[in-house]
């Protein structure tokens, strides 16, 4: 695109793109960053850091490639002109180092279907795990620091205080960043997800932001739900995917019903 670069940039010049215009308003771990600039203005940003989910990086190949894998975990744009996305998404992934496993996620909350990994010829692997998080009423903390900060001991017996939610999916999108060769022979073969067609829009914007807030913004008492039965699929998934050649979508669904969570 003329006009247009991608470079490498600091990780304070990352800050106010994802703080102030990026939805989640929160700075994820960040390994690779790099920005867009138009005329030598920066307009946007892309980054790519470490999964959160340690079983995410075991479960897209395997355990022998989890030391591969990296997320891009946010793209922001300024002004999002025709292309942009896109063009940063691509121009950015040229600049990493060989070989890579690139995850990422469009938030079906955000009414996203991720047309710009569709455009990059990302592998598009379906909707990611259903899971279950804790909230606080009248608080915005996030689960995890929930989690951390207080006892399941102690949410579970203070239901006036903590309540979960079904965590929205996301459609889950995959790129193997390498040489021709490994890519074909070794990183496809080994891919436990299912490839399946890139998902269209079959609703209106109205109705399926109804959806989504009728859907998983409606709070649920602490006792509803046991957050241990999701601790224990998690678990036994895992230790699925290890021992066995099986996506995780498969592993998910043996896991549960072996514990008669299903």
């Amino acid at each position: 695109m003329k006009n247009y670069q991608v470079k490498e940039i600091e990780y304070n010049d990352t800050k106010d793109y994802i703080l102030n215009i990026h939805y989640a308003r929160r700075m994820p771990q960040i390994k690779y960053k790099f920005g867009l600039y138009e005329n030598g203005e920066l307009v946007g940003v892309v980054c790519y850091g470490i999964p959160a989910s340690r079983s995410l990086c075991k479960g897209i190949c395997g355990p022998e490639y989890q030391g591969i894998v990296i997320e891009l975990n946010r793209l922001v744009l300024k002004n999002n002109k025709k292309n942009e996305a896109s063009y940063l998404v691509g121009q950015s992934i040229k600049l990493l180092p060989k070989p890579l496993i690139i995850v990422s996620y469009a938030d079906t909350e955000q009414n996203h279907e991720g047309v710009v990994y569709q455009a990059t010829n990302f592998i598009y692997t379906g909707l990611s795990d259903k899971h279950m998080e804790w909230r606080m009423y009248g608080s915005k903390i996030h689960s995890k620091n929930v989690c951390k900060n207080y006892t399941l001991q102690y949410r579970r017996d203070n239901p006036d205080k903590f309540y979960t939610i079904d965590r929205p999916r996301k459609h889950r999108y995959i790129y193997f960043h390498a040489d021709k060769k490994y890519k074909k022979k070794v990183l496809l073969p080994s891919l436990r997800y299912k490839i399946k067609d890139y998902p269209k829009k079959s609703y209106t914007v109205e109705s399926f932001n109804e959806s989504v807030k009728n859907y998983f913004y409606t709070p649920r008492k602490a006792t509803h739900v046991d957050p241990g039965e999701y601790d224990d699929v998690c678990k036994l998934r895992d230790e699925i995917l290890i021992k066995e050649n099986v996506s995780v979508d498969m592993a998910t669904d043996r896991a549960e019903k072996k514990l008669g969570v299903a």
